[in-house]
């Protein structure tokens, strides 16, 4: 894919300040992309923007109808319609037995990865729609594949986020609007990095130790590098997947299980 093979893209991502987010902002704007980001964080989207010039940003929640509003019309702003969509916002809920799984746990873990990507889907439409086009991607998990255990809020909203996607790929897909989903593994960020090192040290043992036991049910016996992610988020935004529509594509190394 050419340096400026996205030039016509004009992108909101949610969850865009760090790690997995920030690294599809980079690989959109890396090939031409105006990119607005938007994250509850205000350190990271400042620090996100002063790094890439091409990057604006909204600190917002995604969570809250009022504040995804704000973030589209930030992003009208600065560069004008919205054409591309990828909805990389997500928070894993609580680790826990069912019974242990408090109302405002389930409540919070569905406002932020369901609800949040409905607010962002619904404006993200009407410009898409008068555009003539455009292109939505969404994020699952492959948890949803394994159904990892005592990660039931999270594991069900994902399982959400698929539906919709192919809901909306029939819905949308007349207007020329593509959704997609991408369902990441065990990804080489910082966060994965700190839980394996918090269980590595309830179970006594090493931090590698405890990656190799994860790479053990991965068929390719390897972490998944963010940036990878960001570049098949780029493809599906490209006309080179103009036809590529209702899929859920693993980026994962195919995960066979997960404990």
């Amino acid at each position: 894919m050419s340096a400026n093979a996205l030039e016509s893209v004009r992108a909101v991502v949610t969850g865009g300040a760090d790690s997995t987010g920030l690294a599809v902002a980079t690989q959109l704007s890396l090939r031409g992309a105006q990119v607005h980001i938007a994250d509850v964080r205000e350190d990271a989207v400042r620090r996100a923007c002063q790094a890439d010039a091409r990057l604006t940003g909204t600190v917002a929640d995604i969570g809250s109808s009022d504040d995804v509003r704000r973030i589209f019309a930030d992003a009208r702003a600065h560069f004008g319609p919205v054409n591309t969509l990828v909805s990389v916002v997500g928070i894993p809920g609580p680790q826990a037995a069912v019974e242990a799984i408090t109302d405002a746990e389930w409540a919070q873990t569905f406002e932020v990865n369901v609800a949040g990507l409905f607010y962002a889907v619904r404006e993200a439409a009407v410009d898409m729609k008068r555009a003539g086009g455009g292109a939505i991607v969404t994020f699952s998990s492959g948890s949803t594949r394994t159904n990892m255990p005592n990660r039931l809020p999270y594991v069900a909203s994902k399982w959400a986020v698929e539906g919709m996607t192919r809901a909306l790929a029939r819905e949308l897909g007349p207007y020329q609007i593509r959704v997609n989903a991408i369902l990441p593994g065990l990804i080489d960020n910082a966060r994965m990095r700190a839980i394996i090192g918090r269980k590595a040290g309830e179970r006594g043992c090493t931090a590698e130790e405890l990656k190799n036991e994860y790479l053990r049910y991965i068929s390719m016996r390897t972490a998944i590098d963010p940036d990878e992610i960001g570049a098949t988020v780029a493809f599906l935004c490209s006309q080179e997947a103009r036809h590529i529509t209702g899929q859920l594509l693993g980026v994962d190394g195919n995960i066979e299980w997960e404990m």
